[in-house]
């Protein structure tokens, strides 16, 4: 194992952090005021202090660092530098927000870094402007993982670049494999900032104020959900703005490497993904009958109000992003029914989504068709086939074994934490792991759209924020962590 250049990569994650409580601390000296406002820039200026201190700490450790990166190294760095991120990004709120304490404020910081949107805060108006922006900015920088703006740079340091990505990209990374490790990122981290941009200019043409705009354009570009006001979305009252926000959680939920194909001009391969297709499909279907649902049971005035509440929140469930604009966990069970289902599902692979991704879906139920066929005629051999590609045994059998890993972990989040909270509803238990382990924040019973993860116990807040970063990291790179072999000499 390669300590030192462990040292000197998550050195770089410090810098990340340090920069961000730097614009955070110039917001609060531009915008905070009252009593609150000179502890707020005490706040981040501490957390700057630390952050640079850990990161000149690390890299002087790294200094003498060989540059030889092997998968060992990489799914190291990438699960400490999670871990890392999430708990040097609570000193804000352990500061700030000294009522949630610390299990509190490493919960509310591990679901912004890993786009989550689960939160033990309310009243988020009564808060510094400043910490509303580390909450969101926190989110931007999570969704296209602390990771991928990194190693566009670890050329530079004679790492291997592609083994680093190819193990925090979510699914193949066959179509990255085409160019260069650092130009394709590059191109990957221009594409977000144009997102980006995009959103904060509609947002601010239907309504908002640059602050809401920049605020939610972080937490919608990255699928996070965290908002400046207590009501999410609905805060806002404006048709407008949530048909803006669709339009971009959906293009969010896209893999970007898809995105990049088209911008660069292989529209062509658009009508061959497969996963594109069915992402899509769920999108209008789930919407389509979530709509007519509501309709019919007259949840709403109008049927324009029923069809945009039913289109806004299957978005933001499908894409993993956790606005609200409406109840629904007091819905009626169909409509539930289908949105714990996109829950688990998520967007694509390759995108900001949380979920096990479309992909991984339409393989299992491809692997199930074979199965039952097989069942009757033993001697087929039917290949299948995803994105216009054959899918070779192994990466069948990776998914399988993820799907597995999955469930397992699930089942032992559920025991656990209803261990630590003997009192919770076992509905209440189940939707707590569901949320946080597939990154969409709020979720049924008691961790509904309208409610907080504040009354959870230390340990419990402790074991959901683990399972935010294990949901993120797609479970490897945490789970090696705590194998004795990963640390030891030989590769």
């Amino acid at each position: 194992m390669n300590y030192k250049l462990i040292a000197r990569l998550l050195s770089m994650i410090m810098l990340i952090l340090t920069l961000a409580f730097g614009v955070c601390l110039a917001v609060s000296i531009w915008m905070d005021s009252g009593p609150s406002a000179l502890i707020a820039r005490e706040a981040f200026m501490a957390s700057i202090a630390t952050s640079l201190a850990s990161a000149l700490l690390l890299f002087w450790v790294g200094r003498n660092a060989s540059f030889k990166f092997f998968r060992k190294e990489a799914l190291a760095v990438i699960g400490l530098s999670w871990i890392l991120a999430s708990v040097i990004g609570a000193i804000p709120y352990i500061i700030l927000t000294p009522h949630i304490g610390s299990s509190g404020a490493i919960f509310e910081s591990a679901s912004g870094i890993t786009t989550t949107g689960a939160s033990v805060l309310s009243d988020l108006e009564s808060l510094p402007k400043s910490l509303l922006f580390w909450r969101a900015l926190s989110q931007w920088i999570g969704g296209m993982g602390v990771v991928v703006f990194f190693v566009a740079i670890l050329g530079f340091l004679g790492a291997d670049a592609k083994i680093l990505y190819a193990n925090e990209a979510s699914g193949s990374v066959a179509d990255f494999e085409e160019s260069r490790v650092q130009k394709t990122v590059l191109q990957l981290i221009y594409l977000y900032l144009g997102l980006s941009a995009l959103c904060t200019l509609a947002y601010w043409i239907v309504g908002m104020g640059w602050f809401d705009a920049t605020c939610h354009m972080f937490t919608t570009v990255s699928t996070a959900g965290f908002s400046t006001r207590t009501e999410s979305m609905a805060a806002f009252d404006n048709p407008l703005i949530e048909w803006v926000c669709i339009l971009f959680m959906l293009i969010a939920g896209v893999s970007f490497f898809l995105q990049l194909r088209i911008i660069n001009g292989n529209a062509a391969y658009l009508k061959r993904n497969t996963e594109f297709y069915i992402y899509f499909g769920l999108f209008l279907i789930a919407s389509a009958v979530v709509s007519i649902n509501l309709i019919l049971e007259g949840e709403f005035e109008s049927w324009p109000h029923a069809i945009r509440a039913a289109t806004f929140n299957v978005t933001s469930i499908l894409t993993t992003t956790g606005y609200a604009t409406e109840d629904f966990a007091a819905w009626s069970i169909l409509p539930q029914s289908i949105l714990i289902c996109l829950m688990v599902i998520g967007g694509c692979s390759g995108s900001t989504s949380g979920g096990i991704k479309v992909f991984r879906t339409a393989l299992a139920l491809k692997m199930a068709a074979i199965a039952i066929e097989r069942s009757f005629r033993t001697r087929i051999i039917r290949p299948i086939r995803i994105n216009d590609r054959i899918v070779h045994d192994s990466t069948a059998h990776e998914t399988m074994t993820f799907l597995v890993m999955n469930g397992m972990l699930f089942f032992a989040g559920v025991i656990i934490l209803s261990s630590f909270e003997p009192a919770l509803q076992v509905e209440s238990s189940l939707s707590a792991v569901t949320s946080c382990m597939f990154n969409i924040g709020p979720g049924f019973f008691k961790v509904g759209p309208t409610e907080t993860y504040a009354f959870f116990q230390p340990w419990s807040k402790l074991l959901l924020s683990l399972l935010m970063i294990m949901g993120r990291l797609e479970l490897y790179a945490v789970l090696v962590l705590f194998s004795p072999t990963l640390w030891k000499r030989f590769r």
